[in-house]
């Protein structure tokens, strides 16, 4: 059985994080491991604590998880501080980690901050170089190339402009996947853009009607590492994700008051 990494914050209501992604690793029939770089007191109406795991032990989880099941892939997500970005990158370059997929996580579905503003700087500068693919939302992408998006052309240019900002820092770009489920898109339509290779391929889909999507970027970053850890293309992997993360909110989970979780598990009922 094939092994994938998740390195995120932990959400106590269990939609989103950790959680998420270790029920969307077992889904896809592989082994999850974690390491938790921040705890929240949080549920679906919104997070009303973090506490920052300290640096030193988020390094720690890593290196003892490469030293005994090596991962085939690696997912990160909330990164709260550039300390923890800076123990992570230097874990993962240790260990030599490949397959990295990269969710930066900025803001919850609820609309509250994760992620303080040097950690953006550390994640592009330190993180991004090693990752194969990131998987920004619009309101992430538009942070990251510091641009507005508000159309599908923008779309475009928003993922050359963040492959740019890599390539100059370190001479490669990952693939970028720009997730179009906050608009952008045709009306119904949930179209996410992916450039990889130099190539621009749109990944469309239909707009699933359902409030309750609380975890859906956590879910398809950790169903792509998935798809990487299996050998996968990018586009392969990112389809094949986005298939999944389809079926998850069509299932109409509907639990708590506010933005519910998915079905992570609807494959099997």
């Amino acid at each position: 059985m094939k092994a994938v990494l998740t390195i995120a914050g932990s959400d106590s209501s269990g939609g989103a994080g950790i959680q998420a992604d270790v029920k969307t690793i077992a889904a896809h029939g592989l082994f999850a491991e974690c390491a938790i770089t921040a705890l929240t007191a949080q549920n679906t109406m919104g997070v009303f604590g973090v506490q920052d795991v300290p640096p030193a032990f988020v390094e720690q989880q890593i290196d003892v998880v490469f030293d005994d099941i090596r991962p085939h892939a690696v997912k990160i997500g909330m990164v709260s501080s550039a300390p923890i970005v800076d123990v992570i990158a230097d874990s993962l370059s240790r260990n030599k980690a490949e397959n990295i997929i990269v969710d930066p996580v900025m803001v919850a579905t609820s609309g509250s901050a994760l992620i303080a503003t040097d950690a953006i700087d550390a994640l592009v500068r330190r993180i991004f170089p090693m990752a194969a693919m990131v998987t920004p939302n619009i309101p992430e992408a538009a942070v990251l190339a510091e641009q507005p998006i508000a159309s599908e052309d923008d779309m475009e240019a928003a993922a050359r402009a963040i492959a740019q900002r890599v390539r100059e820092a370190c001479g490669r770009a990952p693939a970028v996947l720009v997730k179009g489920g906050h608009g952008a898109n045709r009306p119904g339509q949930a179209d996410d853009l992916l450039l990889a290779d130099g190539e621009l391929r749109w990944l469309r889909g239909q707009r699933i009607d359902n409030p309750n999507a609380h975890g859906t970027g956590c879910s398809l970053s950790s169903a792509i590492a998935c798809g990487f850890a299996l050998g996968q293309t990018p586009e392969q992997a990112a389809r094949s994700a986005k298939e999944y993360v389809a079926g998850a909110l069509a299932a109409q989970l509907n639990l708590g008051r506010g933005s519910g979780p998915l079905d992570h598990m609807w494959e099997y009922r």
